[in-house]
């Protein structure tokens, strides 16, 4: 059995891969001051590095779940979400509100993704 971690600190590892599939470490926000449109899109893109750096991609996503400060705020999350993930590819997806580790931050995600073959 080989498991693989990346970018690996004290408490946690950006990126696991195990068997041909990856996890990724809760995902947040490249700017905390912006609104959640500019969140969610930082952190897409963030997922959308990391998953490449293993030989992954957002096609690849088994699932993913989302933590949202404030349910007001859904249906903005949701636009950039549906606009990010490939037709036909998305994965299965749970959003729950949440208590935030920062109180800046919006929105967080937590990614599971097969590893392209």
């Amino acid at each position: 059995m080989t498991i693989e971690r990346h970018h690996t600190k004290a408490r946690m590892s950006r990126i696991v891969k195990h068997n041909n599939t990856v996890y990724l470490c809760g995902q947040v926000a490249e700017d905390r001051t912006k609104g959640i449109t500019d969140q969610t899109e930082t952190m897409l893109a963030k997922v959308d590095a990391l998953l490449a750096e293993v030989g992954s991609s957002r096609q690849h996503i088994l699932s993913a779940t989302i933590y949202i400060k404030d349910m007001s705020m859904f249906a903005e999350m949701n636009n950039v979400w549906d606009n990010w993930v490939p037709e036909g590819h998305a994965p299965a997806r749970a959003c729950v509100q949440a208590s935030m580790a920062s109180p800046e931050l919006l929105v967080e995600i937590s990614v599971v993704a097969a590893i392209a073959e």
